[in-house]
């Protein structure tokens, strides 16, 4: 028979012998060599380096490129209608980066490039070009959007010096007006202002009211804002809440008044705007069709 301490110091030794193979065999696992991992190259490595910095480089000024080109040379050249090409051709132009590389980099340069390369250079010019044709699209380098309503569109009665203004705010486009048989009495006028990133004022507007009376083409009272536009500020009360804030920009909106008539019967009035400006490259163009609806209220 064995005793206890026998036993006991048998025990301790196996697991020591255990615990050194254990140490061996993760000694082993961790040297590189037997695994394959290569060993640093410091000279290798810094050759990578410049040459990844070399096609970062080449890349920007390769996207600085085609945006430029975009701006001036395909987009003048572009109907505005069929805008797609402008972003298309440009990304598109990513399968050329391969051959650039392989065209302008020195041979200690191309053996360093892979796979990956092309991946993050592609991910380069993307946002590159995105960014780039951001900042040439947009004032100071371009205007490509004609002037839009600066806030909203109203109508309003002169009647006897006080303007008076529908319940309605025409968010839809549509002002319904709720009146006796007679209609709406007194002079009434389309008020609206044009907000634009450049020059609102630089934009021909047209005006058409189309009714039962046909259609006519109406000018824009020139000086109205001038003389009424404290009437219109201060028309926003208690009794009249309707109101609207017309020119939200101050002296930036370029401000309209529109006489439609002495007076409107009941009915449907279509209000057509039509804005034309010369932008840079294009010739913008925006319309707007609005609809005031005079109704009889029914006693």
């Amino acid at each position: 028979m064995v005793d206890l301490q026998t036993a006991m110091a048998a025990a301790s030794a196996d697991r020591q012998k255990r615990m050194k193979q254990d140490g061996a065999e993760r000694k082993r696992r961790r040297n590189g060599a037997d695994i394959g991992i290569e060993a640093f190259d410091p000279v290798k490595h810094v050759g990578k380096e410049k040459a990844e910095t070399a096609s970062m480089w080449l890349v920007l000024a390769f996207s600085a490129v085609v945006s430029l080109a975009m701006r001036y040379i395909l987009m003048p050249a572009t109907n505005p209608e069929k805008t797609d090409v402008l972003y298309m051709m440009p990304l598109a132009m990513i399968i050329l980066i391969p051959s650039l590389h392989r065209a302008v980099m020195p041979e200690k340069f191309k053996e360093h490039y892979t796979k990956g390369t092309w991946f993050k250079a592609g991910f380069l010019h993307t946002f590159t070009f995105l960014a780039l044709s951001f900042l040439l699209v947009n004032p100071p380098m371009a205007d490509i959007v004609a002037p839009q309503v600066a806030s909203s569109w109203s109508v309003a009665v002169d009647v006897e010096g006080e303007l008076v203004f529908p319940d309605d705010k025409g968010k839809d486009g549509v002002i319904k007006w709720y009146a006796d048989e007679n209609g709406l009495q007194g002079d009434v006028w389309l008020l609206f202002g044009l907000a634009d990133n450049v020059n609102s004022d630089g934009a021909e507007v047209t005006i058409r009211l189309s009714n039962n009376d046909g259609t006519r083409v109406i000018n824009s009272t020139a000086g109205w804002w001038d003389t009424n536009g404290e009437r219109v500020a201060n028309a926003r009360t208690l009794e009249n809440k309707s109101a609207p804030n017309l020119l939200p920009h101050g002296e930036l909106d370029q401000p309209f008044a529109i006489l439609l008539g002495d007076g409107l019967a009941v009915g449907t009035h279509v209000i057509s705007v039509e804005i034309i400006e010369q932008g840079d490259p294009w010739t913008n163009t925006r319309n707007y069709e609005w609809t005031l609806e005079v109704i009889e209220t029914v006693a």
